[in-house]
């Protein structure tokens, strides 16, 4: 049978996951949100928005502040990459900006992995699905079913792959 530590570390895997996407554009309006899983806190559209453009803010702030020219800095004339992942009690926030300036921000449970890959995965759907689609308007709340869908089969997959190790 299993051993107690490994029946633990069972558990500790299934308990971590994805909690929150959110798309935020480039001049700071949400043009996407919704929870990722079963643990995601529910949260109104006006907070979203507000959690959205705050976001954008706090990412741009950070841009400014930082003295320093980062080693792999994405932008070669300065360190403008702004907020990449902020760790606290009981949640991860990882964020890739595109070169358009739209930034994918996910939050799960700490120690969930793949948190780089669903955000590069995510973008790759919302090139596929949003930004290819005749219909969609740049800058404009993303209303896809292709993309919804694809966001949620990349989530079963990843959650997949995380009970599997």
């Amino acid at each position: 049978g299993q051993t107690t530590y490994q029946t633990t570390v069972n558990c500790l895997i299934f308990q971590m996951g994805f909690l929150h996407l959110f798309i935020v554009n480039g001049s700071g309006g949400l043009i996407h949100h919704r929870p990722l899983g079963p643990l995601a806190s529910r949260i109104g559209t006006n907070e979203w928005l507000r959690i959205g453009s705050t976001f954008h803010s706090l990412h741009a702030i950070a841009a400014e502040a930082s003295p320093v020219k980062l080693p792999g800095n994405k932008h070669p004339n300065g360190s403008d990459d702004g907020i990449e992942e902020i760790e606290a009690g009981g949640l991860v926030l990882r964020c890739l900006q595109t070169r358009t300036r739209v930034k994918f921000v996910i939050t799960a449970e700490p120690g969930t992995s793949d948190l780089d890959l669903a955000l590069r995965e995510i973008y790759v759907l919302y090139a596929d699905f949003a930004l290819k689609n005749p219909f969609y308007e740049l800058d404009m709340p993303i209303r896809c079913d292709l993309f919804i869908q694809g966001v949620d089969a990349l989530m079963e997959r990843l959650e997949r792959n995380a009970s599997r190790r």
